[in-house]
């Protein structure tokens, strides 16, 4: 090994390079390094910009071309609950049809009982989740969202009012637009209670 006078290093790539005076001119090495911290930091940046960006609280409702919603004037903010959705052709909860509006108009039962059974399946969920937690800070509160067409009849909106409250959901929210006044912010997502 040889020795070396103490002083400033250069790094391997100005050690042959022509600014130094210690590289061979006309040699390019087949090899070139990588500098992997400037990698890793911009892999850091991008990590840090897409968790700011996609948090984990998600959206609350799903918003879909096939339900429009009504506006409303008195309107507080949508919390994070069961979101029933009520279009002109389908009931679903959380992603799953659970009957067609046209059946529906045709039965002359109060209730909808696939939508029944599920609520209950969500609510027996969140009970046997909270059951070891100490205190009732997390008691089960019966709060549902109903995301409804503007134009669906009453009679479907009325059947599925109905199935949440047997199921034990009785704290019922409408999810509404706000509505705008001249030059006012454009219309967010709301629930009407």
């Amino acid at each position: 090994m040889a020795i070396k006078v103490p002083g400033k290093r250069y790094g391997k790539r100005l050690q042959h390079s022509k600014v130094f005076g210690h590289g061979v001119h006309g040699k390019h090495g087949g090899n070139a390094d990588v500098l992997i911290t400037p990698l890793v930091d911009m892999f850091v940046i991008i990590v840090l910009f897409l968790i700011a960006n996609f948090s984990a609280t998600g959206e609350v409702l799903m918003m879909t071309k096939d339900i429009q919603l009504p506006e409303a004037v008195n309107v507080k903010e949508v919390e994070m609950h069961p979101v029933v959705m009520v279009s002109g052709d389908q009931v679903s909860i959380s992603g799953n049809v659970v009957g067609q509006v046209q059946d529906l108009v045709k039965e002359e039962y109060l209730n909808i009982p696939a939508l029944e059974e599920k609520l209950r399946d969500m609510k027996k969920q969140f009970e046997d989740l909270h059951a070891m937690a100490e205190g009732n800070t997390n008691a089960f509160k019966g709060d549902v969202n109903i995301q409804a067409h503007k134009d669906v009849e009453f009679s479907i909106i009325k059947r599925v009012m109905f199935s949440c409250a047997s199921a034990g959901y009785n704290n019922i929210n409408f999810a509404t637009l706000q509505k705008g006044e001249a030059g006012a912010e454009p219309p967010t997502a709301a629930a009407t209670p």
